[in-house]
């Protein structure tokens, strides 16, 4: 706990404030998925909800695995919302991945009871890839990446679009 003292002249509600660094209420995150066939990307807000920090990336093996590691991270990090991004066409428009994804959302929604998002993806992939060029990062070790990344540029843009959350 850390006390500070003012001037006497400061009004006495504020003199010898105390300021506590556990007084401030942790929210309750937001988790985003990058969903592939092979591998899921998973990033998740820090705990004041002002970061997208990226986690070990999902190795697919079939639905009942994928939703066990996914609720073991929403009971981990206390998620109160999921973002899915969502697959579309240059266009915009939604073609069977996107349709997929939607399924997905609502298997999520339906086995842990949480917010479900769906949040356009299109270019995560491409700028993800395009970050981690920049970096010293082998080729595999970037291919592995890449999915964790996407799942961060995915939770970044929809915390910018939604600031409040």
């Amino acid at each position: 706990m850390l006390e500070i003292g003012l001037p006497r002249n400061f009004p006495s509600a504020i003199y010898n404030c105390r300021m506590d660094a556990l007084a401030v209420p942790a929210r309750r995150r937001v988790l985003a998925l990058d969903v592939g066939s092979k591998r899921i990307g998973v990033a998740v807000t820090d705990p004041l909800g002002i970061t997208a920090q990226g986690l070990e990336t999902i190795q697919r093996q079939n639905k009942r695995r994928d939703l066990e590691a996914l609720g073991e991270l929403l009971a981990k990090y206390d998620v109160r919302e999921i973002v899915v991004g969502l697959p579309l066409r240059l266009s915009g428009a939604e073609g069977t991945q996107s349709e997929k994804m939607r399924r997905f959302a609502d298997d999520l929604h339906a086995h842990f009871g949480v917010t479900v998002h769906l949040w356009d993806e299109r270019w995560t992939s491409t700028q993800a890839n395009r970050l981690l060029r920049q970096t010293d990062l082998s080729i595999k070790k970037r291919g592995q990446a890449v999915d964790r990344m996407a799942a961060i540029l995915i939770l970044q843009s929809w915390m910018e679009a939604h600031p409040t959350h």
